[in-house]
């Protein structure tokens, strides 16, 4: 019994350490990218296609934030907000995080051959990308958009698994994604500004201010709005994916109007609330649409 509890708390911590209850964030565009190819193709996929990218999915994120906790150890363990993550607090070994890094991309290996070659072939260029990402802030402020771009293939990996190809809707609503994660990843770094520029890391709240790194949040928001109604045209999708659009537009403007640049005090409500709220809610959206379209 205790040999149990003890694996079920490993397994609690390593799930922690790479915040898989964030997943909500990127794997509902994932499914909206397989959406997007329903609707393209007529045909819905079978249930070991769903099956191999929901693995594809949990194995690129897993190792991915695996990896970057694992880089960024030393970092974190220098910064008061974060020195209290599992590797800098000792909650987690070095040896047990490289082991769900390998797990981790060994299934998204698996998950893409079995789907289709292309997939096999591009899986190694978004290992690369999740490898890249954790080093960027130390040497360019544009981080924020390499890591916009890591969760932006998911829905270009997901339409590629069912139709074996890529075309510009689903393109556009990658570049979505990108501007999406770009735009709330900059107010997230918002909290760290003194500390970065203090340590010659680098970020777009430090390059800019607080003040300029706000608005541009709300000008990549706002050219991620005009994309997702560009996707809904390109892709085929009607009126209701349109409203779902529309809800985006207004929970991205509370969003904004949850964070000041002289006032945090909300930002975890607008950055996992809000942000979680619009995954979901697109998606619901979209596969509304789709039904009523089928």
């Amino acid at each position: 019994m205790q040999l149990i509890k003890h694996q079920f708390n490993f397994i609690r911590s390593l799930l922690e350490m790479i915040a898989f209850s964030h997943s909500v964030f990127a794997f509902p565009f994932a499914l909206l990218g397989a959406l997007l190819a329903v609707q393209a193709s007529g045909a819905w996929p079978t249930a070991a296609q769903l099956g191999w990218i929901c693995l594809a999915m949990v194995g690129a994120r897993s190792g991915a934030m695996g990896l970057n906790r694992i880089i960024d150890a030393g970092l974190d363990a220098e910064n008061p907000r974060t020195r209290g993550r599992h590797i800098p607090s000792g909650k987690v070994s070095r040896r047990a995080a490289w082991l769900l890094v390998c797990v981790s991309f060994a299934a998204l290996l698996l998950a893409a051959g079995m789907l289709n070659s292309l997939c096999l072939m591009l899986a190694p260029l978004a290992v690369a990308l999740f490898v890249l990402y954790p080093f960027c802030k130390r040497f360019t402020a544009l981080s924020h958009l390499v890591l916009g771009a890591c969760l932006g293939a998911a829905p270009v990996g997901a339409w590629i698994a069912l139709r074996g190809d890529v075309r510009w809707p689903v393109v556009l609503l990658g570049v979505a994604v990108l501007l999406w994660v770009a735009g709330f990843d900059i107010l997230y770094a918002l909290q760290d500004e003194s500390h970065d520029r203090r340590a010659g890391l680098h970020s777009l709240p430090v390059r800019l201010g607080a003040r300029r790194a706000l608005l541009l949040a709300r000008v990549l928001h706002t050219l991620m709005v005009l994309l997702l109604a560009g996707v809904a045209f390109g892709g085929g999708l009607g009126g209701l994916f349109l409203c779902g659009v529309l809800v985006t537009a207004g929970l991205l403007a509370w969003e904004h109007r949850l964070v000041r640049h002289d006032d945090l005090s909300r930002l975890n409500q607008a950055f996992f609330t809000m942000n979680g709220l619009i995954s979901v809610l697109l998606f619901g959206f979209a596969l509304g649409d789709v039904l009523v379209r089928f």
